[in-house]
């Protein structure tokens, strides 16, 4: 509904007249507003209410739906990280893939241990991962646990290392380990770099065979990647594109 404002055109304070600027109005390109004189001095404008509420509209950052899309600014250890809010999040892409790989899954029951491993980068040696890597394969054992499939956390000792930055039962060190793990199949899989994001490739192999027993691929966009922030105390030998890699040994 247009709004019609009636501005009376001569007002008289301390003995002076003050005159609206109709030039403001008689200068806007907006075909929904109707700017009018009347001999009486009167002046018409209609529709100023709608160029009002669209440049608030613009100034605020709302959609046509009236949601606020101001980037929202997240604290971390790195600094103010900006972006919009997430609808979703690596875990949800995983669980897609989970689901797509019990689906074509052979052999494997609830009573086969599996376990998952860190997924590599395809154009390196296979040794080389990221933070994306690292958090696919802990998405994959908490989605694995849930279908109560047996998941063997290989990089648990067996004791409980109390140091003075925490206390700590997982381990990277091999020497830390058991080599009697009692595991009979593996998730591993591939992440290659792809315009707009990461093509990631899951498959489910045999320890003995090396057969796949079931795969899953999956696209994730690079903003939800990007949404991944390393912590600073992770140490890292190279950083390619803004993607921090991390080499094995």
């Amino acid at each position: 509904m247009k709004l019609l404002i009636t501005t009376l055109a001569l007002v008289t304070l301390s003995g002076c007249s003050v005159l609206p600027d109709i030039s403001l109005f008689r200068g806007n390109t907006n075909k929904d507003v109707t700017v009018s004189e009347t001999q009486n001095g009167i002046i018409n404008i209609q529709g100023i209410e709608n160029t009002l509420v669209a440049q608030e509209t613009q100034e605020q950052g709302i959609d046509d739906f009236g949601a606020i899309v101001k980037p929202t600014v997240y604290s971390s250890a790195n600094g103010a990280y900006k972006s919009r809010p997430l609808a979703k999040n690596i875990g949800d892409y995983v669980r897609n893939m989970a689901q797509d790989l019990v689906s074509n899954m052979e052999y494997v029951t609830e009573r086969t241990p599996v376990a998952v491993t860190h997924f590599s980068l395809i154009d390196s040696d296979l040794k080389e991962t990221n933070l994306l890597g690292y958090q696919i394969a802990e998405s994959f054992a908490h989605e694995f646990h849930k279908f109560r499939m047996p998941v063997v956390e290989f990089k648990a000792t067996q004791f409980i290392r109390v140091t003075d930055s925490g206390d700590f039962v997982l381990s990277r060190d091999f020497l830390d380990l058991t080599s009697a793990t009692p595991i009979q199949y593996v998730l591993t899989g591939t992440m290659t770099k792809h315009q707009g994001g990461y093509i990631v490739n899951a498959k489910m192999l045999g320890m003995e065979s090396s057969v796949i027993v079931a795969s899953s691929q999956m696209f994730i966009p690079f903003y939800v990647v990007d949404a991944l922030i390393p912590s600073e105390s992770s140490k890292a030998t190279q950083i390619i594109d803004g993607v921090r890699l991390i080499k094995g040994e």
